[in-house]
């Protein structure tokens, strides 16, 4: 059994450990009462959870808390989490934006690029992450996960600083693949960090809250390019944007590596009980804190599930709009008739526009969640309904309209909150470790994917309404549309298909219902899959 390291006196003793032979198929398993329970652990090779390592067997999973000791553990767990992940998707934004703000501060002409080589720059960093994708996320399931990602982030600060040293578009672009490279672990590891701490029903708001940096990424890097662009120094304008953003970022990496915790069963933190507590809300969630053996019956399921090319098409049409956008958003409101710095600031209040709508959308999902609604599938597609609008705006109304042209640019925003609600989705529906990091991987090659078209429906003929890239934008978000209500279907179906299965209804007594309560315990650690467990419920 895989466990994190701890003293003799907290792991159980050799009777209490527990004996995976024999054990029933966990939908017909009998269920002895009068000793304690026994876990049920991963079918296909008998490894649970590190979440195990605090509890001796299944009864101790309901040790009692007052309503204050729990509002306190939640406020320390967002205290030791959210600020961390924050910050570092603020810096990710601004990261994005850089490249486009050095467009208008001239690396076109400084490092001579001509025809697409402005798009290849940015395609090319999307290739890094593509090809680093898959070792990345195996190597965050080996490590402990806030150290590598420390490391990581230290090591994108460093590449992005040296962007500034590139003399031609080779020397950037083999720079923007490293940078590439080494943030290709950043969402995911923030996804499984989340699934790790949060129930499934806090998960929307905690990753809408990290991703709402964001948007005060864009707004803090339309100041930081204001500001930095009234500098006076020895070198051009779009080198000081890669030398001062890099710097912070590796400082904020080691900020990472020394104080992020990797884990909620080993957290330095939280007293050896509130660990138990942290764990110990996960056992709705039937998808456990992590496991750091590698199952390749896990990676051989993933790719046999149908979710997982549905979350990549999702990330490929969620992303087609966001690499053009993040790219070619500055040179569109810079062809509005605004001066190369008031441009800067334009983006600030689209920045703001993006975290004030993830907010709407998380904290409307989490209430509308509480009445026991599905409602994530619809939430996605309600906060794609503005971006639509705003594009075909954009592409239909004339160029002397400025101030609409304006206002349809910013209703582009909104569509980081549905790619907020698919994220949850993801973190929800997929269980067991190994499951859950290739599907993690999946999703960000679609991602990758998107962010390396997209640039490229922008044409520089087309320059500033780029016509054929405002319509991708509006092909990319209808498809996502589809895809959205497939998966809503697919999900709800599997869920009407079990409850039939295990006989669950409205009408059933207490005492199959506390029976069928003592099996999600004795399963909810197993490092199951999705598939396997048949008392996990997918959230649509």
């Amino acid at each position: 059994m895989a466990v994190s390291s701890q003293t003799s006196a907290e792991k159980p003793s050799p009777d209490q450990v527990p004996d995976i032979q024999n054990l029933a198929n966990p939908t017909t398993a009998h269920i002895e009462t009068s000793t304690p329970q026994k876990w049920h652990l991963s079918s296909k090779d008998g490894d649970g959870d590190t979440a195990l390592a605090l509890f001796s067997n299944p009864d101790d999973l309901h040790e009692v808390i007052s309503p204050a000791d729990e509002r306190a553990l939640q406020w320390k767990i967002d205290l030791m989490i959210l600020p961390y992940l924050a910050v570092c998707y603020a810096f990710f934004y601004i990261d994005k934006t850089t490249l486009s703000y050095a467009a208008i501060f001239g690396i076109k002409d400084d490092l001579n690029l001509v025809g697409t080589q402005y798009s290849w720059l940015s395609s090319i960093f999307y290739f890094g992450f593509l090809a680093w994708a898959f070792p990345t996320n195996f190597m965050m399931q080996k490590f402990p996960i806030g150290k590598y990602l420390g490391i990581n982030i230290f090591m994108w600060g460093v590449f992005f600083m040296l962007q500034a040293c590139a003399r031609n578009f080779t020397e950037l672009a083999v720079l923007r693949a490293f940078s590439g490279a080494a943030e290709a672990c950043s969402d995911p590891s923030f996804m499984l960090i989340t699934s790790m701490w949060y129930t499934r029903r806090q998960q929307p708001l905690r990753i809408g809250i990290w991703y709402t940096a964001n948007g005060i990424g864009i707004s803090c890097g339309g100041l930081l390019g204001y500001a930095i662009g009234h500098i006076k120094g020895s070198l051009p304008s779009w080198k000081y944007e890669f030398l001062i953003i890099g710097a912070l970022c590796t400082i904020w990496g080691v900020v990472l590596f020394f104080f992020l915790p990797d884990s909620p069963v080993t957290a330095p933190l939280l007293t050896p009980k509130q660990r138990r507590w942290a764990v110990e809300r996960l056992r709705e969630n039937q998808t456990g804190v992590e496991n750091k053996r590698l199952k390749r019956y896990q990676v051989v399921e993933a790719f046999k599930d149908p979710k997982l090319y549905l979350f990549f098409l999702l990330g490929v049409v969620g992303n087609i709009p966001n690499g053009g956008i993040s790219n070619f958003g500055t040179i569109i409101i810079k062809g509005f008739g605004f001066s190369t710095l008031v441009t800067t600031l334009m983006q600030v209040p689209y920045g703001i526009l993006i975290a004030i709508s993830i907010l709407i959308c998380v904290f409307l999902n989490d209430y509308v969640s509480r009445h026991g609604w599905q409602s994530r599938c619809y939430f996605i597609i309600l906060f794609l309904l503005p971006n639509i609008s705003g594009a075909f705006g954009l592409v239909f109304l004339s160029a002397d309209n400025k101030a609409g042209r304006l206002i349809c640019y910013y209703l582009t925003g909104p569509y980081n909150a549905a790619f907020v609600m698919i994220l949850s989705l993801q973190t929800a529906n997929t269980a067991g470790h190994t499951k859950k990091v290739v599907t993690n991987a999946c999703l960000f090659l679609g991602y990758c994917t998107g962010n390396i078209a997209g640039p490229f429906f922008y044409k520089d003929n087309q320059s500033p309404r780029y016509e054929l890239g405002i319509w991708s934008m509006v092909v990319s978000h209808l498809l996502e549309v589809v895809v959205i209500l497939t998966l809503r279907v697919l999900l709800s179906r599997e869920n009407k298909r079990r409850d039939k299965l295990q006989g669950v209804s409205e009408s059933e007594g207490e005492d199959s219902k506390a029976e069928r309560e003592r099996e999600r315990d004795r399963t909810a650690f197993s490092d199951m899959t999705d598939r396997e467990n048949l008392n996990f419920r997918y959230i649509y």
